[in-house]
């Protein structure tokens, strides 16, 4: 009897004439850092290699640029000499030695530079960098082409199977095709066939460099999601270009990195973009790739089977699990890590200019670091606390072979995650405590749930391991203990019913977790549950009659369900501690709804009638139902003082190590850690 593939439209090889991909999976193109110094390059051979090994068709690799004026910041990555070649040789010998494909990004930034060399079509600077860029001329336009030509055989000589032009969000390509940077009268601007001659011209000269059998990949901006970006029929003509100028495959761009638009983030709906590629496949004969939010195989297979597209690009996906395809292949979709679009390791990293990770699998970029091994002899471990670095911990250690016991003293393990999980557009959190849940019972932790553990019940343990977390950090305004006042925990456990008005106290990823929680009715679903009440709020067009996608569409964001006040005592404009890549989100999502936001605020005290404040000097009272406390956390120690009292050793991992905002990347990497070396 045969055996039915649960993802065939997934697991189906596709033929791209010359070479074939052993399924319809593109791991893509993610900066990682690693690509930046030549030492880190055996570090990026065995990332991608583990990639490999789990089967994923094709990957891309994060963006090299072509030349220096390319660069994303100084002395970043680069292939523009032979002398580079030797070190993207390890790469792709190591993912051929996997069985894998793979195709080199070139990436040249435009404007986009974070450096004083920094060139595009005009001389405009961008608004999310400080260096104006210089104008090209007609000569610079011929390098810079020229430059792309160069990249793509030195690629083909480093044992590449191809190269993705980058021609999309906003970068220097993308800059040409549109009149928001393109302001030049030559043959490289004014009308739009004029303003994408320089993608084809790219394109074709690196396809008449390299020959037929090489596989290159146009990445198309589809949906600028700026107003003065390309509209739908300059989309497909641009498209067809690309193909005409020889691309094997034609992937998906959506949004500049300047566009005001959550592209990737954990409240943009799974899948929210293949609509787009939909609407341009049947205009092309070569494969089209979708991309943005596909974190499972089941959304992956879906989109294929509705014949949105050709090829699946995931990045962050293959991030947080290296094996996603083989898992698919395997019937295992329920133990893959799934990837929750929180963007804290990941993006935030680097544009922090740290080497990316993953919250939810720390190994991610750290293949060579941080193994976890068979151990050479087995313990008895008791972990205390089944939180994200309990959890991890536990997990991880019995994997190793110790023989593991968890205790947690409510009756579910989550621990943050159980608050982090109901705030609206966070829901991605359900699925990471249904990944551990499985977790436990495969690696046989022993778990012990609605049990307070004492240093009696610890006695008999080789090792113990304090994941106790975080509570509350108390704040001292007169009136706190006035029965308007609550905490973040009682509101999101649902303890009280929160009345029409309501003042934050606490501006951090809590309290403006507790503002959107708030902001929406019980019975008003996310939209990051539904692509046409995302587009709504957002203000995408998805008719694409719109230019960019955007062009006079009006956001339209439901009204806020509450009165809301988000305070804080910092002067700092509130929310600036939150993520780079996601805090402008928050902070646009709670102004479409109305919420007021306070800096520099001073707590007079808590009365009767609301909350008295003042903000340099002037008094004012907030005449609100209800309080609630998001300043902070402290941690859990009443155990380790206790077990410290009774002489007995252990390790403190996650918020009873440092208490912070509800850390988890934190958590999990240091739990992962500690339970690699027990």
């Amino acid at each position: 009897m045969a055996v039915e593939i649960r993802y065939p439209h997934l697991l189906a090889p596709l033929d791209l004439g010359f070479t074939t991909l052993k399924n319809r999976v593109l791991m893509g193109s993610m900066h990682t850092g690693l690509e930046d110094h030549k030492r880190d390059y055996p570090k990026l051979a065995a990332y991608f290699a583990e990639r490999a090994d789990g089967e994923v068709g094709l990957i891309v690799t994060g963006g090299i640029a072509p030349n220096i004026r390319g660069w994303t910041s100084p002395f970043s990555s680069l292939l523009a000499s032979r002398l580079q070649v030797p070190r993207h040789k390890l790469v792709t010998r190591a993912v051929h030695d996997r069985g894998g494909k793979i195709c080199m990004q070139i990436l040249h930034t435009g404007r986009y530079g974070y450096h004083p060399l920094c060139v595009a079509p005009t001389a405009i600077r961008s608004p999310i960098t400080p260096f104006k860029p210089r104008g090209l001329s007609a000569r610079g336009v011929e390098r810079q082409i020229r430059a792309y030509v160069r990249a793509t055989r030195l690629a083909r000589k480093a044992g590449y199977d191809g190269v993705e032009i980058m021609g999309s969000e906003g970068y220097l390509i993308n800059q040409f095709t549109t009149t928001r940077v393109n302001k030049r009268s030559d043959q490289w601007g004014g009308n739009a066939r004029d303003r994408y001659r320089f993608a084809e011209e790219i394109v074709s000269r690196c396809r008449v460099a390299v020959g037929e059998d090489f596989i290159i990949i146009y990445r198309l901006s589809m949906l600028d999601l700026v107003a003065d970006g390309n509209d739908w029929d300059e989309v497909v003509e641009q498209a067809q270009a690309a193909e005409r100028a020889g691309a094997t495959l034609i992937n998906t761009g959506i949004g500049w990195h300047e566009a005001r638009i959550p592209t990737i983030a954990t409240m943009v709906p799974r899948g929210a973009f293949s609509w787009v590629t939909a609407r341009l496949r049947p205009q092309l004969t070569v494969p089209v790739i979708t991309t943005n939010r596909i974190n499972t195989p089941q959304v992956a297979e879906d989109i294929l089977a509705r014949g949105d597209a050709d090829m699946v690009s995931m990045a962050r996906p293959l991030l947080a699990d290296a094996e996603f395809v083989k898992k698919a292949r395997e019937d295992r979709a329920q133990e893959i890590n799934i990837c929750i679009a929180c963007n804290q390791a990941c993006l935030d990293h680097t544009f922090g200019r740290q080497i990316a990770t993953c919250l939810v699998n720390p190994r991610a970029c750290r293949e060579t670091e941080l193994n976890y091994l068979p151990a050479s002899k087995a313990k008895t471990v008791a972990v205390v606390g089944a939180g994200p670095a309990g959890l991890a911990c536990a997990t991880v250690a019995a994997r190793r072979g110790h023989q593991v016991s968890l205790f947690e003293q409510s009756g579910e393990i989550g621990g943050q995650f159980n608050m982090a999980k109901k705030v609206p557009g966070k829901e991605e959190f359900n699925h990471s405590l249904d990944y551990y849940r499985g977790e436990v019972e495969r690696s046989g932790v022993n778990l012990h749930l609605a049990t307070r553990a004492g240093p009696e019940e610890l006695r008999d343990f080789d090792e113990i391991v304090l994941a106790t977390g975080v509570h509350p950090r108390p704040v001292t305004v007169p009136g706190i203990d006035h029965p308007r006042v609550l905490t973040y925990i009682d509101v999101l456990n649902g303890k009280v019913m929160v009345g029409a008005k309501v003042a934050v106290i606490g501006a951090g990823g809590i309290g403006f977790d507790i503002a959107e929680f708030l902001s929406h009715a019980e019975d008003q679903p996310s939209s990051s549950q539904s692509i046409e009440a995302f587009a709504r709020e957002w203000g995408i067009d998805l008719d694409l009659r719109a230019r960019g996608g955007v062009k006079n569409v009006q956001a339209q964001p439901p009204a806020s369900a509450r009165e809301i006040w988000l305070l804080q005592r910092k002067a700092s404009k509130p929310g600036k501690s939150l993520g780079k890549t996601t805090g402008w989100i928050h902070r646009l999502s709670l102004r479409h709804r109305g919420v007021h936001m306070l800096s520099n605020v001073t707590y007079e005290r808590i009365g009767d009638k609301g909350l008295h404040i003042s903000i340099k000097g002037e008094t004012r009272l907030l005449e609100v139902d209800h309080i609630v406390v998001c300043a902070g956390q402290v941690s859990n120690t009443n155990l380790a003082e206790a077990l410290t009292t009774n002489g007995r050793s252990f390790h403190l991992i996650g918020g009873a190590q440092k208490a912070a905002e509800l850390d988890a990347k934190f958590a999990i990497r240091e739990g992962s850690e500690l339970a690699a070396v027990l």
